[in-house]
């Protein structure tokens, strides 16, 4: 099955041009990507400081945090 009408790689591929979707919208593409691994790692960040904090909540006495050490678990 061929989408381009290329039958055949014996061709040479400088007159053909692009083979793939979208040309010239890569560094649109980078952008995109750039900010989306910023935002996610931001958002984990948060997310992984207030799954902390609520367990250093938990843990009020030392007691508390002797039986969480020996995996005893907290209500």
């Amino acid at each position: 099955m061929s989408t381009t009408g290329i039958t055949s790689w014996a061709v040479d591929l400088s007159t053909i041009g692009t083979i793939y979707p979208f040309p010239g919208t890569e560094m649109l593409w980078f952008i995109l990507g750039l900010a989306f691994w910023i935002i996610f790692h931001i958002w984990q960040i948060r997310f992984e400081n207030r799954l902390y904090d609520e367990d250093m909540a938990h843990m009020k006495s030392p007691a508390d945090f002797e039986r969480a050490l020996k995996q005893h678990r907290l209500d």
